[in-house]
């Protein structure tokens, strides 16, 4: 009896299960991630009773907008669609009787059926069909129960300090792999799977990796009070963290962070203010309207002195006194820095650059006679000779004729050239420089170099 009730069972399951199926997923709710694929049955169908686990070839599937499918077939993912539009499916292990040839569909029925009777009458095959919501899930909410550690880098001033941020806001993510999705997350689900089953998990994560997000922002000069309105910096920030554990591991990407806001406690407040408050008093010129300011306010309470304004005012100017700084003072600093108006500290300076090396001057202003006495001044105190005129680029002036020469003695009385700066000219070409008591290192013309031998005495 047994081998003959599991002969009709499994006629009937085959024949059953021949029917071509037509699945469609509605509309995906915004809490649904995954749901598995449900034929379509009309109200005077005939295909009732069939098997939920087998899907006949020929089956028509059909994909909507924002919408992935995967076709499982004996827990296997053999296809995936990820664009809208109608897809067949054909495997070849459930057959039906309606194929293009009927005698070829006829004969793999009764393979099939012969299949489930060896199997006591049922299918030996699980076939299904999951669809994947792949809109934005949006709203999802996180917030910091302990302050998160948040390095503000002030470049200009050379300091940074660690503060601990609390902040809020919302997040939204995107299945971007359904197949990851399905083999490390969801599973063979035999309904839907929501995104209640997981969100307490992102979340947890999400918050584990603010803090290097956090670093990575601070790094590149982004304050914590500008986080509100950094949501691309901070979203790829975070993204870079999660890369392995929600992309690459369960096909999960970051679409958008949104912080609500992002506070610091008072005490940090209070340091972080104190130290700008500082720094803008390194500068001269703010260090000069701080102490007007504080002055101002001196003389104001100076008449609320119980011994009166006068003793008040007295023990101001004893303080300015002792300080040794006044605001004239301060100002005129700062306007020797070139930094009024500046509100950070003074940079240093470069050193200038040294000036070009000028021939020195013989110590003292004296002159040698022809006669061979030094002498200063204008006429030779052993010869009575006058002191002879500068020797210029021109050339030399006879003291006594006042011809202007350029060789070794003058050409209108034959009087040698007075002692000084030498003379240079080349000796290779003859080539004399504009400047010939100054030559460059080099002849322009030749390219000799200029040394004693070029010296015209």
């Amino acid at each position: 009896m047994g081998i003959i009730q599991a002969a009709l069972v499994g006629a009937m399951g085959t024949l059953k299960d021949s029917w071509q199926e037509f699945y469609v997923c509605e509309s995906i709710p915004a809490d649904v991630l995954c749901v598995r694929g449900k034929r379509q049955l009309g109200k005077h169908s005939s295909n009732k009773g069939s098997n939920e686990n087998v899907i006949t070839d020929g089956s028509t599937i059909v994909v909507h907008e924002g919408q992935a499918m995967i076709m499982v077939d004996q827990g296997c993912v053999i296809e995936i669609a990820t664009q809208p539009g109608i897809y067949e499916y054909r495997t070849g292990t459930a057959p039906s009787i309606f194929s293009s040839t009927f005698g070829a569909g006829l004969k793999n029925t009764f393979k099939e059926m012969w299949d489930r009777i060896k199997h006591g009458g049922d299918a030996a095959k699980d076939q299904r069909i999951y669809y994947f919501n792949m809109k934005e899930i949006m709203d999802n909410k996180f917030g910091t129960q302990n302050p998160v550690p948040f390095r503000m880098a002030y470049a200009d001033l050379g300091r940074s300090f660690t503060v601990g941020v609390r902040c809020n806001g919302t997040y939204s993510y995107k299945i971007a792999d359904p197949v990851l999705f399905y083999a490390n997350v969801c599973g063979n689900v035999s309904g839907s799977y929501t995104r209640s089953d997981i969100d307490s998990q992102l979340r947890s994560e999400f918050i584990d990796v603010l803090q290097p997000a956090f670093g990575n922002i601070s790094a590149s000069g982004i304050r914590y009070d500008e986080l509100p309105g950094r949501q691309r910096e901070v979203k790829e920030a975070i993204s870079k963290e999660l890369v392995n554990e929600w992309k690459e591991r369960r096909g999960i990407v970051i679409e958008k962070v949104a912080i609500n806001s992002a506070t610091i406690s008072e005490a940090d407040t209070k340091r972080i203010q104190e130290y700008e408050d500082r720094a803008w008093n390194t500068n001269p010129t703010n260090a000069a309207a701080t102490l007007i300011e504080a002055q101002a306010a001196a003389i104001q309470n100076a008449a609320n002195n119980p011994n009166g304004a006068a003793m008040g005012l007295f023990g101001m100017n004893m303080a300015q006194q002792a300080g040794g700084f006044n605001a004239q003072n301060l100002f005129a600093m700062g306007n020797q820095q070139g930094a009024v108006g500046a509100s950070t500290a003074p940079q240093a300076q470069p050193a200038p650059a040294p000036a070009p090396a000028q021939p020195q001057a013989p110590a003292g202003d004296t002159w040698t006679c022809s006669c061979g006495t030094v002498n200063s001044k204008k006429f030779c105190s052993e010869c009575g000779n006058p002191k002879p005129a500068p020797i210029t680029a021109d050339g030399w002036t006879c003291s006594d004729c006042g011809t202007v020469n350029k060789g070794k003695f003058c050409s209108e009385c034959g009087k040698p050239k007075p002692a000084g700066a030498p003379q240079y000219r080349c000796d290779k070409c003859g080539w004399e420089p504009a400047d010939p008591f100054n030559p460059p290192k080099f002849c322009e013309e030749c390219g000799d170099p200029f040394n004693d031998n070029d010296i015209i005495k």
